[in-house]
């Protein structure tokens, strides 16, 4: 599924602007790594010119200001609870980005970030303009799990929709001939591969005390 609101403008004269592409959020529970996800993805795929940063800002914080602080542009792929169904893919954009990153949060990185737009703001150096490009979770409370079939679903449409906005600031990525994948262990392939299966983990808690509750 996608909502969205209106693109950008395109044709930009002079020269491309500075774009920062952030994914943020916690590999940890389940869909909540949907953002830094996506941007792994979008690395793996995709070969970018020097106007261009992509990073895995995972719940860093106001430790991401730097980052803001240089780029005209922002595009951030992130987990949001819109409220709508699960797997819902919804765009906003500019103003609207803070508060949608605040209004329902479900981590403690959502209200961490909007922090990092409002002080960049303060400064009089936020990016002039912002995209998110969230989805609407299916599962969070699954310590050490990875993302739903749905929401992994919504990694390909949300890079297409970043593409876009990079076509309309006259940035044209060049794809690789072959995705590029580290050994890092926290990447999807390895970390999601790696999991016990449920018959070999408890997903709920402690195995030991739920033993004890029963007696």
């Amino acid at each position: 599924m996608h909502a969205s609101t209106a693109g950008p403008d395109s044709g930009q004269a002079g020269a491309s602007p500075r774009v920062l592409v952030l994914g943020i959020g916690n590999l940890l529970w389940a869909d909540e790594g949907f953002g830094v996800r996506a941007a792994e993805a979008l690395t793996e795929r995709y070969v970018f010119p020097q106007s261009v940063s992509v990073l895995d800002g995972g719940t860093q914080g106001l430790y991401l200001l730097p980052f803001l602080e240089t780029a005209d542009a922002l595009i951030v792929f992130d987990a949001v609870d819109y409220g709508l169904a699960p797997g819902t893919i919804k765009v906003v954009r500019d103003a609207e980005v803070p508060a949608f990153l605040g209004a329902k949060k479900m981590s403690l990185h959502q209200t961490g970030f909007q922090e990092v737009i409002a002080t960049a703001q303060l400064v009089g150096r936020c990016p002039e303009r912002l995209l998110l490009i969230g989805v609407q979770p299916v599962e969070l409370e699954d310590f050490g799990g990875g993302l739903r079939d749905a929401v992994a679903a919504c990694i390909e449409p949300a890079i297409d929709i970043a593409l876009e906005e990079l076509r309309g600031y006259g940035i044209a990525p060049v794809a690789r001939e072959r995705a590029v994948r580290g050994d890092d262990p926290l990447s999807r392939q390895t970390y999601e591969g790696g999991r016990p299966s449920a018959e070999d983990a408890c997903r709920v808690g402690d195995a030991r005390f739920l033993a004890g509750q029963e007696l």
